[in-house]
């Protein structure tokens, strides 16, 4: 799998982990130039911090949004502070939105599209609808609640999930290029259990198809690394691996999501079966658990929403498409 660098920013002095070991794999091709603005090419992310106002306790008060590449989360940050537009970094292409919490809870949520424009960069503004209602764009359609939403990540650990309520620093940023954009996320001294490490992690969209590609580079070896999709109840959990064996996934998909009780979704993780433990249950996930290892992970997450223009509308359809992704991994090993 190709796997794009870490791209040095000198007008921002991007630091990378100290505590990170030295890549085995070939870099990626492409260069990703920093931006802060929409483009009008198939993909785009982005960070919106404020700018002005002050800290009362855990809340941000006053001051007004502004696009940056790179933020280090100050130390009062946690969920619902108003300190991020629409909490988080975003990403997206021409099909479908993501965004990340990049507070305790570190859950990925999706953006379901109904225009194939790129729509961000107005996404959660004041005096704009609230994101979480129906809107020409589309909305946020994902409940993630307590779970890792699709395709976050976590420790499991005592039969749960350890999300991210101890970490000495945490370092966003985004950056887009022409066909790809990057949202790198750097959590320095990440504590679960009597463990503390270091963890690097890479989340790039590409303009084709709908799916997220996720690196995760742990600074030391450590049991229970996962990632996983929020499960609801009598939700079917389909699974299968290529005819190789070497690639698996895991999806759900039917009437999970908040528009209403008949509106249809699909989510998918994609994995390489090497590098994985074993699928469990958690108590608000699907999980797929990482083999302890003293190098990276990889894989692909993906929601297909049924409003989506010119979307996938029945599960078949849906099978039929993560079949079709599942044979492109076994012949090329990657999907981008």
């Amino acid at each position: 799998m190709k796997l794009y660098p870490f791209i040095l920013i000198a007008a921002f002095s991007v630091n990378l982990l100290s505590g990170c070991k030295e890549k085995k794999q070939e870099p990626k091709s492409a260069e990703v130039e920093p931006t802060t603005t929409a483009s009008k090419t198939g993909t785009y992310a982005e960070l919106s911090i404020k700018e002005g106002g002050a800290w009362e306790g855990r809340e941000h008060k006053g001051g007004t949004f502004k696009n940056v590449a790179e933020v280090t989360l100050p130390e009062q940050h946690t969920d619902h502070s108003d300190y991020i537009r629409y909490e988080g970094p975003g990403w997206e292409n021409a099909r479908i939105g993501y965004r990340l919490y990049l507070d305790w809870r570190n859950a990925i949520d999706i953006f379901g599209k109904k225009t194939d424009t790129m729509v961000l960069h107005e996404v959660g503004k004041a005096g704009l609808p609230s994101y979480h209602d129906p809107a020409p764009w589309g909305q946020d359609i994902l409940k993630a609640g307590k779970s890792l939403g699709l395709g976050g990540f976590g420790r499991f650990i005592n039969d749960s999930v350890a999300h991210f309520r101890t970490v000495e620093k945490t370092h966003a940023t985004v950056s887009n290029g022409e066909d790809v954009s990057l949202v790198e996320i750097e959590y320095t001294g990440w504590k679960t259990g009597t463990e503390t490490i270091d963890l690097r992690a890479s989340l790039s969209i590409y303009s084709q198809d709908r799916f997220t590609e996720v690196t995760l580079d742990p600074s030391d070896p450590i049991e229970g690394l996962a990632t996983g999709m929020v499960k609801f109840e009598d939700m079917e959990l389909l699974q299968k691996k290529s005819e190789n064996s070497q690639w698996g996934y895991i999806a759900t998909y039917g009437t999970q999501t908040l528009v209403n009780d008949q509106d249809k979704l699909g989510m998918a993780i994609f994995y390489k079966t090497g590098e994985v433990a074993g699928i469990v249950e958690g108590p608000h996930d699907h999980l797929i658990l990482f083999k302890k290892t003293d190098g990276q992970v990889d894989y692909y997450f993906l929601a297909a929403w049924e409003q989506e223009p010119n979307g996938i509308t029945t599960k078949e359809s849906f099978i039929a498409d993560l079949d079709s992704k599942l044979n492109t991994l076994q012949q090329r090993g990657s999907l981008d």
